[in-house]
C-alpha cells in the first residue's frame, strides 16, 4: 500500500445506526471509547481539540473541523496538529445492515501531508490506532 492511500478500515457494529451516531457525536459517550471532546456537536464549522499521542511518546494538540454531519450517516471532519503542516479527513460512514446492525467505514486521507513532520505521523501508527479504536474501543462500548 502506497503511503498517499487513504487509511480505510471497515466494521459491522452490534447496534443501530443511531446508537453508534450517539456514541460518534455526544460527549459522554465519546470520552467513554474515544477521546474527551467537551460541547461536541457534530455540526458543519463546529471546531473542536483534543490532546492525544502515543503511549510512550509526545502529547499533540489536534485541531479539527465538521466539515459533514448527517446523521446518523456521515460524519466528517479535518484534523491536523498544532505546531506541524499538514491537514487531514476523517469520515464515518454509516450503513445500515440486516439486523439492526451497522456497517462503519472509517477513512482517513490525506496521512502523507503530515507523515514527514513527525515519527509519530508514520502510516503505520495511524492504521495501528484507527484499528484499535474501530475494532476494539467502539465495539466494546457498544456492547455495554
Amino acid at each position: 500500500m502506497r503511503d498517499n492511500e487513504p487509511i480505510q478500515i471497515t466494521q459491522v457494529l452490534e447496534a443501530a445506526p443511531a446508537k453508534v451516531w450517539a456514541a460518534l457525536t455526544q460527549p459522554d459517550e465519546m470520552k467513554q471509547w474515544y477521546f474527551d471532546i467537551p460541547g461536541f456537536h457534530a455540526e458543519p464549522g463546529f471546531e473542536f481539540s483534543f490532546n492525544g499521542g502515543p503511549e510512550e511518546g509526545p502529547v499533540f494538540v489536534h485541531r479539527c473541523r465538521i466539515t459533514e454531519g448527517l446523521p446518523p450517516h456521515l460524519l466528517a471532519h479535518t484534523w491536523r496538529y498544532e505546531g506541524y503542516p499538514g491537514d487531514t479527513l476523517v469520515t464515518f460512514r454509516l450503513d445500515p445492515e440486516e439486523g439492526d446492525r451497522t456497517r462503519l467505514v472509517l477513512t482517513h486521507e490525506g496521512i502523507e501531508t503530515i507523515a514527514p513532520h513527525h515519527p509519530a505521523f508514520a502510516r503505520e501508527n495511524f492504521v495501528q490506532g484507527w484499528t484499535h479504536i474501530i475494532t476494539k474501543a467502539l465495539p466494546e462500548y457498544l456492547a455495554k
